[in-house]
């Protein structure tokens, strides 16, 4: 099994999006956890951590091929081996250049609808397995909207008041405060970051089951 996840992710690996950006961090400090596993610690960023959960934030972009690979089988194997210990989310984060940022917005839209797992999905989908570039489309997008559970009508005007635009813009900017350099990346309990050729299986394990195993320690 070690091997299979091995050669899962080393595809991700091999050709991993990315972007190099920059940005400032507010003033924090706090003692550096002794994990196990390979991992940059921020210390300029609070901890989010609640004993006996490891809060995973998943800064993707919906057009990254290698990020559609992770949310396959990366996640998967995250919630398999550690079930209601990990809290997984989704933030937004674009490294492919010349597109517009819609597939985003309607995510963001459909999370503050309930249905952002869902609509993570049906994107993902949309765009890598049916090649279908067109959620800017409005009938396309309908469909998508549909297919997850969601009112049109209250969708659109959901999108038509700028609100999931700005959530979106919000997780661009905290990402790159934190200065990702790739997509897939993880911020695991709000400063540890998991991203580049760390991204490997063992290691996110290892890292996660280090937290986990320093609560019971406490």
């Amino acid at each position: 099994m070690n091997g299979c996840r091995l050669s899962q992710w080393c595809v991700v690996l091999a050709a991993l999006c990315a972007l190099v950006v920059g940005g400032g961090a507010p003033a924090w400090s706090a003692t550096q956890p002794e994990l196990k596993g390979q991992y940059e610690w921020l210390k300029d960023e609070p901890s989010t951590h609640q004993r006996g959960k490891v809060k995973i934030v998943e800064f993707a972009d919906f057009y990254c091929p290698h990020c559609h690979h992770f949310e396959e089988t990366g996640l998967p194997l995250i919630v398999k081996e550690f079930g209601n210990k990990v809290d997984v989310s989704m933030v937004g984060f674009p490294v492919i250049r010349g597109k517009l940022p819609t597939a985003f917005d309607m995510y963001e839209q459909a999370k503050s609808m309930g249905k952002g797992n869902e609509m993570k999905t049906v994107l993902f989908r949309t765009i890598h397995k049916d090649k279908v570039d067109g959620v800017l489309d409005r009938s396309i997008r309908s469909l998508l909207i549909r297919e997850v559970g969601l009112d049109v009508s209250a969708f659109e005007a959901g999108m038509e008041s700028g609100k999931p635009a700005k959530a979106f813009e919000d997780g661009r900017r905290w990402g790159e405060r934190i200065k990702l350099a790739s997509t897939p990346a993880l911020l695991l309990d709000g400063n540890i970051k998991i991203d580049g050729t760390n991204m490997t299986p063992d290691n996110v394990m290892t890292v996660i089951r280090s937290i986990l195993e320093n609560d019971t320690k406490k």
